[in-house]
């Protein structure tokens, strides 16, 4: 177990960017607008050679107790009970302000090791700066600049003279047989509220408003005694919807987290049906060729008229990704989860399922000789062999000539005989068809002097009679 330490301050006085700059990474989102990061957000601190430590961002106090700010200051309240350390960060350029001073009375009721962070001090006077802060009466007071990354030297070695010997963080560990699981959908569906009762807690901020999610939030899970990583996402809406930066940036974050996962489950919400938007995010997890479990949640209050209207309209909206197992859930209420892990484990299992070159021969061998291709301009295409080119999704690569003919509809007649026979589900299949080189491509044949001569008899030939 690492120690923990925590970042609290305000709103926009500089937390995510230095959250990014002591983890080297860009998992947090940084804006100019305040009140961007709202979830908590971990990362290990291992700069420098220096003791490692977990390093959580929060979104800032603004002293609101209601709405979206109240949910915030609530996690980044959980944020620093839990921790080891506190920095508290100040906006040096702004100065002390009065929820400043509401934010250090809750601190020292905690009674805390606690750091003054002295932020965006590049181009003023820091001794005026930590001047109008001495009135806090911290005696360990650093002035950085977290987007020109100076002083935070200074800062760690502090940070480090203070930490525990042992820690009660837990690390996201790169363990393999731990799969990787991302709640995607457009907003407001309930992918924050379905991870919170998987958890069994409020580790992220749930709302009626949409947007509430904006960064891409990872949780370590051991249930039933299989590990899991829980990625909660920002909702996904179609580009010309898209204005704001910080929804663009939240996007970007959503797509990489799909990119990275191994099993999407997309989220639709039973009272609306399938929107066009909930196309929008399906075509992103096809695009990235990740397994797929569809979740209708609020199936909870339906009537039977109106779940009907929805199994309707989601078999025909949906009939392109038939594989896909459906199940019907309540995030609110947690019914339905058994079948939803039930379904996760067999779209990973087939999505990572190993295949030999042999039996995928014998597969195609089948599938050729069942249904062979149609001929083409007098000729048909031959389909000599077949190996496997990769897993997440199952990609096979077969070998033959005149591949160009084959159609569409043999491409998914080959995809639908392969998941049949393999017991392939919740996942997509590729095929790669790749021609061998001709050996007579560019050679020309010349004929010699009585070809030549003999053709010219044969044509008078046939033109006489």
């Amino acid at each position: 177990m690492l120690p923990l330490v925590a970042l609290v301050g305000r709103p926009n006085v500089g937390k995510s960017t230095l959250f990014n700059a002591l983890t080297r990474s860009r998992d947090a989102l940084v804006h100019d607008a305040p009140g961007v990061t709202r979830d908590r957000n971990y990362g290990v601190c291992r700069l420098n050679e220096q003791r490692p430590f977990v390093l959580v961002d929060t979104g800032g106090i603004a002293g609101e107790d209601t709405g979206l700010a109240g949910a915030t200051a609530k996690q980044s309240r959980a944020a620093a009970e839990e921790a080891d350390v506190i920095l508290f960060v100040v906006d040096g350029r702004e100065g002390a302000s009065a929820l400043d001073d509401d934010i250090l009375r809750w601190l020292r009721k905690l009674d805390k090791r606690a750091l003054l962070i002295v932020n965006k001090t590049d181009g003023i006077d820091v001794r005026a700066a930590m001047a109008e802060f001495a009135r806090y009466g911290f005696s360990n007071v650093l002035p950085v600049s977290s987007a020109h990354r100076t002083g935070l030297d200074e800062l760690l070695a502090k940070a480090v003279s203070l930490l525990p010997e042992e820690g009660a963080a837990e690390v996201l560990d790169d363990d393999p047989e731990r799969v990787r699981v991302a709640f995607v959908g457009r907003p407001n569906v309930g992918k924050s509220t379905l991870v919170n009762r998987i958890l069994g807690e409020e580790r992220m901020i749930a709302s009626d408003v949409p947007g509430t999610t904006r960064d891409s939030i990872a949780v370590d899970l051991e249930r039933d005694g299989r590990k899991y990583r829980l990625i909660d996402t920002a909702g996904l809406r179609r580009r010309s919807k898209v204005e704001e930066a910080v929804e663009k940036f939240s996007a970007v974050k959503t797509l990489q987290a799909i990119e990275q996962c191994q099993v999407a489950v997309l989220l639709l919400d039973a009272s609306e049906g399938v929107t066009d938007q909930d196309a929008t995010v399906l075509g992103a997890i096809l695009d990235a060729g990740r397994a797929l479990v569809i979740a209708l949640n609020k199936w909870d209050g339906r009537t039977d008229y109106e779940r009907q209207q929805a199994e309707a309209l989601l078999s025909r909206k949906l009939n392109f990704v038939e594989w896909a197992e459906n199940v019907r859930i309540s995030a609110l209420h947690g019914s339905g989860l058994r079948e939803l892990f039930k379904a996760v484990h067999r779209a990973h299992a087939s999505a990572t399922k190993p295949l030999g070159t042999s039996e995928v021969t014998r597969a195609l061998e089948a599938a050729y000789t069942a249904n062979p291709p149609p001929v083409v301009r007098g000729h048909v295409a031959k389909l000599r062999f077949c190996h496997p080119g990769g897993e997440s999704p199952p990609t096979f690569v077969v070998h033959g000539s005149r591949l160009k003919t084959l159609s569409p509809t043999y491409h998914r007649y080959l995809e639908n005989f392969f998941r049949k026979r393999f017991k392939l589900v919740g996942t997509p299949v590729r095929f790669i068809f790749k021609e061998g080189a001709n050996p007579y491509e560019g050679r020309k044949n010349e004929l010699s002097e009585r070809q030549v001569a003999k053709k010219r008899r044969l044509m008078r030939h046939v033109k006489r009679s």
